[in-house]
């Protein structure tokens, strides 16, 4: 390649328009070339010019993006985009551009957007964003992540989602000090704190701040279930249910409840369960009239009413309406008791049954039988007493075939069949069958006085 260098003072004098020197003179590394004829000029640091007529030029050539132009000026026009020069500055937002940067730049502020996708009617103000857009439909997906394999059809949607990766989280909330990747992400957040919530739902006309807020909560009217817990089989409809969900089976709880120090292992479980220490009870049986802190608690209760029962203890065959009631139940089965009663020692298997074991010892008896009078500490009490006066006796032995309207009684009544007696006087060491019997026999130990 023949190169002819002289002088900057020489190239002064020359054609050469003054534009170009000042690119070059910015840009020292910038390099352009062109050719002409069978001959290669290199304009450098040092401008280098050839006294060939303009017939013979058959083009101009960038020597950095290889682009080719048919004259001189609008390769001399088209260096400055090289250069880093940005003369042109926008009058709305003070952006500095090359002169063609900002022609495409004022198309933003104008508001017009003259490019259609024909697939989805989006509309965009450069036809380059079109471009960019309809790799989306094409479902070509060229621009993977390295780090979890995610392919993206844009660069500029895998730039974005590698945000996540880095940490880095510059975009802050003012009102909550919550922190995002990417400002797109604060300013769909933000909407949560303006309180407007202009998209509803059709079905249950529940309203949403965002729109994808709205779309991911259609998947629970539509039935489909598609991500599915690996551990325990369960579906759910949204993706985030089911990263939730996975929560539990991690074992780790990070979410501690002030009022009782309980620990969940998700902040919405615990939000939930704050409702328990307000008092507040919004939720109300329409069947029964009891409320709830809770509506999940509600939907619970329901069940009881509805009759339905699809839990089933594989030791005795009972069955339950909720599957907490199963929970507790099996405890009994466990053999495990490690709810202690302070007052007399006994102990139970469920803390629940501990704490109406109490009211015992308090003496405190609130439930009345409204036919004999007869108090009772514990409703469960009143309830099975009750029988008694219904008349129903469902419990028969199967030794004698005498008829009990409780099934404590029928227990306690099989004992006398198996001929142990466990309750022995101390005065006189006569043994009994049962307590009351024992009690009874005491009265004779102290002139019929009772105990």
């Amino acid at each position: 390649m023949e190169v002819v260098k002289e002088e900057l003072d020489l190239c002064l004098e020359s054609e050469v328009d003054d534009k170009l020197i000042e690119v070059v003179k910015e840009e020292p590394d910038l390099k352009l070339e062109c050719d002409v004829g069978d001959k290669m000029f290199l304009i450098d640091d040092e401008i280098v010019l050839d006294t060939v007529s303009s017939v013979e030029v058959k083009h101009f050539r960038c020597f950095v993006c290889g682009k080719a132009f048919p004259f001189k000026e609008s390769l001399i026009q088209h260096a400055v985009v090289h250069s880093r020069v940005k003369n042109f500055k926008c009058d709305e937002c003070g952006k500095r551009f090359s002169q063609s940067g900002l022609t495409q730049h004022l198309l933003i502020h104008s508001g017009v957007k003259n490019f259609k996708c024909d697939e989805c009617g989006k509309r965009f103000k450069k036809k380059s964003r079109l471009t960019e857009h309809l790799l989306i439909h094409s479902g070509v997906k060229n621009f993977k992540c390295d780090e979890c394999g995610k392919r993206y059809a844009q660069k500029a949607g895998l730039t974005q989602h590698l945000l996540i990766h880095s940490g880095v989280k510059n975009f802050k909330c003012d009102e909550c000090g919550k922190q995002f990747t990417r400002k797109t992400n604060l300013t769909k957040h933000l909407l949560t704190h303006s309180r407007v919530k202009n998209f509803k739902c059709d079905e249950c006309g529940k309203l949403f701040a965002k729109k994808n807020g709205l779309i991911q909560h259609l998947l629970s009217h539509s039935g489909v279930k598609n991500f599915k817990c690996d551990e325990c089989g369960k579906l759910f409809a949204k993706k985030s249910g089911l990263t939730e969900h996975q929560l539990s089976h991690s074992g780790v709880k990070n979410f501690k409840c002030d009022e009782c120090g309980k620990l969940f292992a998700r902040k919405n479980v615990l939000t939930q369960h704050l409702l328990i220490h307000s008092g507040v009870k919004n939720f109300k049986c329409d069947e029964c009239g009891k409320q709830f802190a809770q509506k999940v608690c509600l939907i619970r209760h329901l069940l009881i009413h509805s009759g339905v029962k699809n839990f089933k203890c594989d030791e005795c065959g009972k069955l339950f309406a909720q599957k907490v009631g199963l929970t507790r139940h099996l405890l009994l089965h466990s053999g495990v008791k490690n709810f202690k009663c302070d007052a007399c020692g006994k102990v139970f298997a469920k803390k629940n049954v501990l704490t109406q074991h109490l009211l015992i010892h308090s003496g405190v008896k609130n439930f009345k039988c409204d036919e004999c009078g007869k108090l009772f500490a514990q409703k469960n009490c009143l309830t099975r007493h009750l029988l008694i006066h219904s008349g129903v006796k469902n419990f028969e032995c199967d030794e004698c075939g005498k008829l009990f309207a409780q099934k404590v009684c029928l227990t306690r009544h099989l004992l006398l069949h198996s001929g142990v007696k466990n309750f022995k006087c101390d005065e006189c060491g006569k043994q009994f069958v049962q307590k009351s019997n024992l009690i009874r026999h005491l009265s004779n130990h102290c002139g019929g006085k009772s105990f």
